[in-house]
């Protein structure tokens, strides 16, 4: 069975100040690129880009084949709301769902396959985290058995408040790199990125 893609890419990047994050390069292309480019390269299939602010811009940057928008007018009330459009625009033939973000640019098809993998060896879990030095990183894996429990969620507290609920059936996968946990959501933590050639500084 597959696995479908959920790239969230519908916030406001309020704090990059007057620039959209998503459409901000980093070693050569944009963010959000970054994050479509690894889950086409797994073959994840459907790919789903979840959209809102500035809407056009971003699907401008979509590769013509591969990616499929599923517009979020709700945008502004918070994650969840892009969280609940992805996941019910996963087909019923998908296993389950890889969740994205796009201001996380490094976050490769290695760190995709490795969390996946993990999953599918655990047929008893619902879900894989990868984990570095003890925090839950990302990409998120779930089987369509949580996706009820998630679409149940409000407001912008993301799916971590269901996973932590379920930790028994959570797979934790150990991860030597702290891409898994960098988001760009500043001015300052770009410039970073851009210094150390998109790649973080290990703590």
């Amino acid at each position: 069975m597959n696995w479908a893609a959920v790239i969230l890419a519908a916030g406001r990047s309020s704090r990059m100040g007057s620039s959209h994050k998503l459409l901000e390069e980093l070693c050569g292309k944009p963010l959000i690129n970054h994050v479509i480019d690894s889950a086409i390269g797994m073959h994840l299939s459907p790919v789903l880009l979840v959209t809102g602010y500035r809407r056009d811009d971003v699907m401008a940057l979509a590769p013509a084949q591969g990616v499929q928008e599923v517009f979020n007018p709700d945008f502004a009330s918070g994650m969840m709301a892009s969280v609940r459009c992805g996941l019910r625009a996963v087909p019923e033939t998908c296993e389950g769902a890889v969740m994205l973000l796009g201001d996380m640019p490094m976050i490769t098809a290695q760190h995709i396959q490795t969390t996946i993998g993990a999953l599918q060896a655990r047929p008893d879990c619902l879900a894989a985290v990868p984990v570095y030095h003890g925090q839950w990183g990302h990409p998120v894996v779930m089987r369509r058995g949580l996706f009820g429990s998630v679409m149940d969620l409000s407001g912008d507290q993301g799916a971590r408040a269901v996973l932590k609920a379920h930790r028994e059936r959570v797979v934790e996968v150990p991860m030597d790199d702290p891409a898994i946990l960098l988001d760009l959501d500043t001015p300052e933590e770009l410039a970073l990125a851009r210094q150390n050639g998109a790649r973080p500084v290990k703590a």
